[in-house]
């Protein structure tokens, strides 16, 4: 040992018994001075006690015996066996009301297992909100949405109620958000409808380029001009002229016709059929608003006015009109022939 009581271990020896990673503290040996003692002068290695040495853990392997018992003891405890009738209890009942057509019964008046115990706890399908809608009611895209009250905020497939949206051929987008806990948005894009098209005894909705949307189902679209004939759906535009051009006559025309896809006739309100020329329409149906002003000519009994040799007007009156005037024309010769 030296004075500080330390022992002193060749440098080779310490470096033997340490690892790599171990810090090691290494000096050089000098020649003594005087007045020095020997073990005053020799440099010494002074190795530090590592704090944690690594220590390797064996587990103890649980033999097959010991996890036997294990097993054993866990199936004797208390309250095991009854857990387990309980189980099978309820596995049976289920298959039971699956193969009864309980569980079918249910689904139908109470939607799915998941969805009654979401609106159980507070995610049921309790307002919804329809926005974007033009001419469909609320009820046509609840209806169409497949929303019932049997749904779930929680569980409602968004994307299969949009799918179900814009497959109504009047829809052409549809969004569907959940506002949770228990209220869903559904905005509407509604296609617009331009006018109605009748073609072959059919009367469609259809877009401004005269693609059909859907079939007419009600009045609501009555508002729409009426175009009639193979090739009007692509002419409705045709068609808008000339109404505007018809000035106070225009709510009394009901319907274009659209001739051989090259002229125009006005079917009135009053049942008159209006001939238009092939060319120049509108200039034609202006002229005619302007006789009607004048002189009442729609209250007159005809039946046609055919205007299309240009410049020229020629009407038609029903039978009986034809017949009381071919009588009041006779009665006119007949007094101006004088007494027989």
């Amino acid at each position: 040992m030296d004075g500080g009581r330390r022992l002193l271990r060749p440098v080779e020896e310490v470096l033997a018994s340490w690892t790599p990673a171990a810090p090691l503290a290494v000096a050089t040996a000098t020649a003594p001075k005087r007045g020095q003692t020997r073990g005053q002068t020799r440099e010494q290695a002074l190795v530090p006690v590592p704090r944690r040495l690594p220590v390797a853990v064996q587990r103890r392997r649980v033999r097959r015996g010991d996890r036997l018992g294990r097993i054993v003891a866990f199936m004797t405890r208390r309250g095991f066996g009854t857990t387990l009738v309980l189980m099978f209890a309820l596995t049976v009942g289920i298959y039971g009301a699956v193969r009864g057509g309980a569980y079918d019964r249910f689904v139908v008046e109470n939607g799915s297992l998941q969805d009654a115990v979401a609106s159980a706890f507070g995610f049921g399908v309790h307002a919804i909100t329809i926005s974007g809608q033009r001419e469909l009611t609320a009820a046509e895209i609840l209806s169409a949405s497949g929303i019932s009250e049997r749904n779930s905020v929680l569980f409602l497939n968004a994307g299969l109620v949009r799918d179900n949206l814009k497959s109504v051929p009047l829809i052409e987008d549809a969004s569907v958000r959940k506002l949770y806990p228990d209220r869903l948005l559904l905005d509407i894009k509604e296609r617009g409808a331009s006018a109605l098209w009748q073609k072959d005894g059919e009367v469609a909705v259809i877009a401004a380029d005269g693609t059909a949307i859907d079939a007419v189902k009600d009045d609501r679209f009555a508002h729409l001009p009426f175009v009639v004939g193979d090739g009007a759906n692509k002419r409705v535009g045709e068609y808008q002229k000339i109404v505007e051009a018809s000035g106070d006559m225009r709510s009394k025309i009901r319907a274009g016709i659209l001739i051989s896809q090259r002229r125009w006739n006005l079917k009135l309100t009053s049942g008159i059929d209006v001939k238009l020329p092939e060319e120049a329409p509108e200039v034609a149906v202006a002229r005619l608003a302007s006789l009607v002003h004048d002189y009442r000519l729609l209250d007159k009994d005809i039946i046609i006015i055919d205007m299309r040799v240009p410049g020229k007007m020629v009407l038609r009156l029903s039978e009986e009109a034809a017949a009381q005037r071919a009588e009041a024309l006779a009665k006119t010769n007949k007094s101006k022939r004088g007494p027989a």
